[in-house]
């Protein structure tokens, strides 16, 4: 079975397409800058062939249309002919408390995934896209919907609700509900799987750590908390999002910078985190660079991440009633040991044995991190949410 994957963002693309159930790449890439100057798609089939084009890519649809004839092209292509791809397979940010997994895309589920854009008005109008476009070129062939927030729909409710009245959780569903389920969903499944322990019986926290970044407490496999709330703004301190923040700090800065409510939600989602605390860059290979130069903030800014990643890891121990794994994900978690380090440092009262030599010089694979007899296990998992989300669209689409 040929499954197509697309995870589409405001102007990008990402997509992979998969045999199943063999868990096999042929090819993925990225259409980028739609609507942009400058919009290209960048191809990779597995065999090491590549392509990169650049042209007028105005929508969704048109880059849809891009990637799935570059799929059939002679030269780069996998495939014969589009009638090859059995299934579509989305990523669909906010499923609200529609979807507590993942679903066959119908008529009703659309309308509620455009219900529930409200909620998450930058990510889900992108993923319908897909979903449209799709329909419109491959009519007929079934689609399922993956959604970044379902895994954390077992969390209870004294974990999920605010201290505000609940009347307004009634009436508008404001409530935390998590993102970057499908992730720590597969972190903590694949960690389980190499350690040869049965995740039912196991407390993991997944430190989900890139330029979006959420922790996890995930209690004998099931999502019992999680950092980011009714939006990705909340949390650990991220590239450029600010993380927890006392709500009467925003309406005093509203105040003395007399800037309205859009205004603030640009500044704590885009101006804040890492980047407004250093004034550097948001990319942490760039905080490094500038603290090993002298630069205060950076390095601020740098103790600030690891520190709140820590906070949240004990946090969750005392949640769970201890800890046995801690995971690390993302494109930090499985690269930058530095924070990784960080994080680490101060924690042996947890019974972990953290062996900081060998952390050095790990950045992307499958390793455990603690030395032989450490009570508790840290390793590097990285993620692959495409995998999953094809696994859940095989599951759900291959008796059709």
């Amino acid at each position: 079975m040929k499954i197509i994957v697309l995870n589409c963002g405001s102007s990008s693309i990402k997509y992979q397409l998969f045999t199943m159930p063999e868990k096999d790449v042929i090819a993925k890439g990225l259409v980028d800058k739609i609507g942009l100057k400058g919009a290209c798609i960048k191809h990779k089939r597995m065999d090491g062939k590549e392509l990169y084009a650049e042209g007028e890519i105005l929508d969704h649809q048109a880059g849809i249309e891009y990637l799935l004839g570059v799929l059939i092209d002679p030269e780069y292509g996998s495939l014969v002919t589009l009638d090859e791809i059995d299934a579509v397979g989305h990523r669909v940010v906010h499923g609200a408390e529609e979807f507590s997994g993942s679903v066959e895309i119908t008529s009703a589920v659309i309308a509620a995934l455009e219900k529930s854009s409200e909620l998450a008005p930058l990510h889900n109008p992108p993923n319908l896209k897909g979903i449209y476009a799709m329909q419109r070129l491959l009519p007929g062939v079934p689609q399922a919907g993956v959604f970044d927030t379902a895994f954390h729909q077992t969390m209870p409710e004294y974990s999920y609700l605010y201290g505000i009245p609940y009347s307004l959780y009634e009436r508008h569903k404001i409530r935390r509900y998590g993102f970057h389920g499908t992730s720590h969903k597969y972190v903590s499944a694949r960690a389980c799987e190499i350690l040869g322990e049965d995740i039912s019986k196991m407390k993991i926290v997944t430190c989900h750590l890139g330029n979006g970044a959420s922790m996890a407490a995930i209690k004998y496999g099931k999502s019992m908390d999680t950092s980011m709330g009714m939006t990705p703004i909340e949390g650990v301190m991220m590239g450029t999002r600010c993380g927890d923040l006392d709500v009467g700090a925003l309406f005093h800065i509203m105040n003395k910078e007399e800037i309205n409510a859009k205004i603030a939600n640009t500044l704590v989602n885009k101006f804040s985190g890492v980047l407004g605390v250093s004034g550097v860059s948001s990319d942490m290979r760039d905080l490094e660079n500038a603290a090993a130069e002298g630069n205060h903030r950076a390095e601020v800014a740098l103790k600030m991440y690891s520190y709140r990643v820590k906070k949240y890891v004990g946090a969750y121990a005392a949640a769970m009633g201890g800890i046995d794994l801690i995971i690390f994900t993302g494109g930090i978690g499985e690269n930058d040991a530095a924070t990784r380090a960080g994080v680490m440092e101060g924690l042996g009262f947890l019974g972990i044995d953290f062996d900081f030599e060998m952390n050095k010089g790990i950045r992307g694979k499958e390793i455990e991190l603690t030395k032989p007899g450490s009570k508790v296990k840290v390793m590097v998992i990285p993620t692959n949410e495409e995998l999953m989300i094809a696994n859940d669209t095989y599951e759900i689409l291959a008796v059709k």
